[in-house]
C-alpha cells in the first residue's frame, strides 16, 4: 500500500495573506477619496451657485472617480476586517485582485464612453467655451496630482529594466547576458509576486484623469489659438486608447491571479530541485499565488527514504523567501512507480 502524509506548514497554521503595506495602502485610498469627495462638492456646489453647467458637469465627473476609488478602498477595509474569516480557504489575499480587475473593467467603460463622445464631436461640433472649461481642466489636473502624491510610495506594477554591456569573449559574453537574462526574468517573476493590483488599480485611475485633463489642456488651448475645434476631440481619442492600454494590462494581470495562472515559473522549478537534489522525485507541484508577497505550493514527493516524512520538506522549502503556505504529500518511491 501507498504511505501518504500530508501537513502543511505548522499545526493551526492562519491564511492571513495580505500585503506589507495593506494597512498603509488602505489609509492612502481612502485619503484619496476624501480629497475627491471634497472638490466634487465644491464643484457641484458651486456651479449650481454661480450657474455653471460645466462645473457641475466636472463635479460629476469627480463623483464617477470617487467611486473608482471607493472600490479599492472597501477591497482593502473588508480584506483586512475578514482576514481571519475561516470560510475564506486561503483568505483574502486576493481580494485586492478582485477589486482591481473590477476597476479595470470600469477602467474600459469610461475609455468608451470618452471615445464615443469623442467621435460625436468630431461628427457633430459643439462650441466650447474656453474661458471656463480651460480653468476646471487645470483644477481637476491639480487634484488628480494630489491624488498620485497620496498614492505615492506604493508598488504600482513598475518595472525596471537592467542592462549591462562588458567587453568580454563571445563565450563569457554570452553566459553573462543568459545569466542577466535570468536574472531579470527572476525581477519580473518577484515583481509579479508581490505587486498590489489593488493599489495599482487606484493609482492607474488618478494617473488616467490626469492624463485625459493634461490632454484636455492641450487640445483646449490650441483649438482657442488657432480655431482647431477638433483638437479637442482628438485629445479625448487619444486619452480613450491610453486608459484602454491601461485597462487591458490591469485586467490581464488581475485575471491571470484570480484564475490561479503560475506568475513565478522559477520559484516552482526552485522548489522542484531544492527537493530532488536530495535524491526524491517530485511527482505533482502546484505554485500560485494566494495574496501579494504570499505564494502557496502543493508538493508530491515520492521517496525510498522511510524516515523522511513532510517535516523533512518543510525544511528544505522554508528558506524560501514569499512561500507562505506549503502543503507536501508524501509517499514511498515504490508506490509511486
Amino acid at each position: 500500500m501507498s504511505d501518504f502524509k500530508n501537513a502543511a506548514f505548522g499545526a493551526g497554521h492562519d491564511h492571513i495573506f495580505l500585503g506589507a503595506a495593506h494597512e498603509q495602502n488602505e489609509r492612502r485610498t481612502w485619503a484619496v477619496i476624501a480629497l475627491c469627495s471634497a472638490m466634487m462638492l465644491i464643484e457641484i456646489v458651486g456651479g449650481s451657485m454661480f450657474g455653471s453647467l460645466a462645473l457641475v458637469a466636472d463635479g460629476l465627473h469627480m463623483s464617477t472617480h470617487a467611486g473608482a476609488m471607493l472600490i479599492a478602498a472597501l477591497a482593502y477595509t473588508y480584506a483586512r476586517r475578514h482576514a481571519t474569516d475561516s470560510r475564506f480557504v486561503f483568505g483574502t489575499g486576493k481580494l485586492g485582485d478582485l477589486a482591481g480587475f473590477t476597476s479595470a473593467i470600469v477602467l474600459a467603460m469610461i475609455a468608451v464612453l470618452i471615445g464615443y463622445e469623442a467621435v460625436s464631436r468630431f461628427l457633430s461640433p459643439v462650441p466650447v467655451h474656453f474661458g471656463q472649461a480651460i480653468p476646471i481642466a487645470v483644477v481637476g489636473l491639480l487634484v488628480n496630482v494630489a491624488s498620485v502624491w497620496l498614492l505615492s510610495g506604493s508598488d504600482h506594477g513598475h518595472s525596471h529594466g537592467h542592462g549591462h554591456g562588458h567587453g568580454h569573449s563571445h563565450s563569457h559574453q554570452h553566459g553573462h547576458e543568459h545569466e542577466v537574462e535570468e536574472h531579470a526574468h527572476h525581477d519580473d517573476a518577484h515583481e509579479a509576486a508581490t505587486r498590489d493590483h489593488n493599489i495599482r488599480s487606484a493609482y492607474v485611475h488618478v494617473m488616467a484623469d490626469a492624463a485625459v485633463s493634461v490632454l484636455a489642456i492641450i487640445g483646449l488651448i490650441l483649438a482657442r489659438a488657432f480655431d482647431w475645434l477638433w483638437m479637442d476631440p482628438l485629445a479625448g481619442i487619444i486619452g480613450a486608447l491610453v486608459i484602454a492600454n491601461w485597462s487591458y494590462g490591469l485586467m490581464r494581470d488581475t485575471g491571470a491571479i484570480l484564475l490561479d495562472m503560475s506568475s513565478d515559473r522559477r520559484m516552482a522549478e526552485n522548489v522542484r530541485n531544492a527537493i530532488e537534489e536530495h535524491g526524491d522525485k517530485v511527482v505533482d507541484l502546484h505554485v500560485w499565488r494566494v495574496g501579494p508577497g504570499h505564494m502557496s505550493a502543493v508538493v508530491a514527493v515520492a521517496t525510498g527514504e522511510s524516515q523522511r516524512d513532510s517535516r523533512f520538506y518543510h525544511t528544505v522549502l522554508e528558506h524560501f523567501s514569499g512561500l507562505s503556505h506549503v502543503t507536501v504529500e508524501v509517499q514511498s518511491s515504490h508506490a509511486a512507480a
